[in-house]
């Protein structure tokens, strides 16, 4: 019965040292970014503008945020949302792995005398200081000390296992058997979801001496459990791929590629990379120098891994592209017309920003798609790709204006160039503001969904013929402004009227279900603010034919229309 006690107080000082020192790496991450500023998100998303580069700031980021499944969960995020490309992506995952072994140097330092010490300087910064960049300081020296500390907690625990038998006979089975040992480390890592958690009960474990004095278990017989924890740790991108779009769960599938194929090759050369890690690692007795080992060894075998796979970066692409099969819609997150080396042309630079406002509100109009999607079918991927190219619209906007307003500083306009810029300025206004409301068309989605909010059938029917006739609307508008098409123009001033008397009677069809009891009282609000939304819609679309018609007149109506437009001297 003393015995069970006892084994009980072990493992429950291990999984408590554990989860000390887990919470520990999350504390101090979290310190670390704080400190950073918010800036992470912001470096991954435009320094990776090539693969080698993509590997560097993986490194970085994840040294800092300490958690290489942080790394590749955003990083499947910003795929998905098509800010970062799949090689990209996959040169950030490198790096993330190598990042991620700065956990196993530190641990190896074996500074748990110190532990409290470093805590107890952390408390007092995190505590007695306002300001808040030492605050930062001293949350990370405290989870710094605190990681320490769970790992004495383990130590200790590990000590009286040590000296068991049975647990010395399972060791050793399991170093004994290389892949054994590749699918404990698996399992683990699987569980704890950290590697570097698995690496820092390995290194405890091998630290420890068995009855005899020798390590309890040889750098040999860890180096499989070292590289079983590079496979369970890909689980955690796999899991943050489900629901994302198809380019995110390639990036997800490459992280899982790359480390498998390492953890077989290096499999493989197994007694050659041991002697290789002991070469380049400190001279001692095993018990001493172990632990540095195994911290080598994980730095060697993602060092290693990332160089023999850098130069494939578009092969392993193209890998996850056949093993992922799935058309991936990509949209583009830059001007793809605008030149600013024609500005002095300006009837040339005025077309080519009508072709980018074109394509500004064709992704209006993908918006809109979406928003219908969202709401009618409670879609809520299609509310998040609304989220999505709003972003896009919002920047082409921006980069629209910024490129006519230097048009106007640096040419000399005729008259009608003048009305004519002004007239597409007005339209990139009336663009943003279509996307504008497809958002708040998709929040509505995401209301009713999360509130489960009930909308009759014959709402769902009133609603749905509502958004075809305004899908017309917006394809006439988008087709009068590429094409410069009277005709179309004037058809979308005739459908604004159509659209203006479709939202009056969509309201009074409701107030009478509403009366009959036919629809929910709680869905009102939303329904009327819905039919608002896409009446401010058609009047966006309004005003874009107008500009089309106004430019048209004006053009057959000017003359002098080569004349520089008069402007006062002093």
């Amino acid at each position: 019965m003393s015995e069970n006690v006892e084994i009980s107080k072990m493992l429950f000082s291990l999984f408590g040292g554990l989860a000390v020192f887990i919470y520990s790496m999350s504390l101090m991450g979290d310190g670390l970014q704080k400190a950073a500023g918010e800036k992470m998100r912001r470096i991954l998303e435009v320094l990776t503008s090539n693969p080698v580069m993509g590997i560097l700031v993986g490194t970085l980021v994840t040294m800092i945020i300490q958690s290489s499944s942080a790394t590749t969960v955003m990083v499947v995020g910003f795929v998905s949302a098509n800010l970062m490309t799949l090689p990209q992506a996959i040169g950030v995952i490198m790096g993330a792995n190598i990042g991620t072994t700065v956990t196993a140097q530190i641990v190896a330092f074996n500074l748990g005398e110190y532990a409290y010490l470093i805590t107890a300087v952390g408390f007092i910064l995190f505590f007695f200081f306002n300001k808040k960049i030492i605050k930062y300081v001293g949350q990370i020296i405290f989870a710094f000390g605190l990681l320490f500390i769970g790992l004495n907690v383990m130590s200790d625990a590990m000590k009286p296992l040590a000296q068991s038998a049975m647990f010395e006979d399972i060791i050793h089975r399991v170093s004994d058997t290389p892949i054994l040992g590749l699918f404990v480390g698996t399992l683990v890592t699987l569980i704890v979801q950290s590697s570097s958690a698995t690496i820092a009960v390995l290194l405890n474990l091998a630290q420890e001496p068995d009855a005899n004095g020798q390590a309890l278990i040889s750098l040999q017989g860890a180096l499989p459990i070292l590289f079983g924890s590079n496979l369970g740790t890909t689980i955690t991108g796999i899991l943050a791929s489900i629901g994302a779009r198809v380019n995110g769960k390639r990036a997800a599938m490459a992280h899982t590629v790359f480390n498998v194929v390492g953890s077989v090759l290096f499999m493989l050369i197994l007694p050659y990379f041991a002697k290789f890690v002991v070469f380049i690692s400190p001279k001692g007795t095993e018990t001493e120098v172990i632990a540095r080992q195994i911290a080598n060894a994980h730095t060697s075998f993602n060092i290693v891994n990332t160089i023999l796979w850098a130069p494939f970066v578009l092969i392993l692409a193209k890998i996850v592209t056949f093993l992922v099969r799935g058309e991936e819609e990509t949209i583009e997150n830059k001007v793809m017309y605008l030149d600013y080396k024609i500005l002095n042309n300006a009837a040339v630079a005025m077309d080519l920003a009508t072709k980018e406002l074109t394509r500004m509100a064709e992704l209006a109009r993908k918006m809109m798609s979406n928003a219908k999607k969202a709401f009618i079918h409670s879609n809520v991927e299609a509310a998040k790709k609304v989220h999505e190219i709003e972003s896009i619209v919002d920047m082409l906007q921006t980069e629209i204006i910024k490129y006519l307003s230097t048009m106007l500083s640096q040419s000399s306009l005729t008259d009608r160039q003048s009305i004519r810029l002004a007239g597409l300025m007005h339209t990139a206004n009336d663009i943003e503001r279509m996307g504008d409301h497809c958002k708040n068309v998709a929040e509505l989605a995401m209301e009713k969904i999360e509130k489960d909010l009930p909308f009759s059938k014959e709402a769902i029917s009133d609603l749905t013929n509502a958004f075809n006739k305004l899908n017309e609307m917006v394809d006439h508008s988008i087709q009068s402004l590429s094409q410069g098409n009277t005709e179309l123009a004037k058809k979308v001033l005739a459908e604004e009227s159509e659209i203006d008397k479709l939202e009056s009677d969509l309201r009074d069809r409701h107030m009478k279900r509403l009366d009959s009891g036919l629809c929910n009282p709680t869905s009102t609000i939303m329904f009327i603010e819905l039919i608002h939304n896409i009446e401010r819609i058609g009047d966006h679309c309004n005003n874009i034919a107008e500009a089309v018609l106004d430019d048209l007149e004006n053009n057959s109506a000017s003359p002098d229309s080569d004349t520089p437009a008069v402007t006062d001297t002093p």
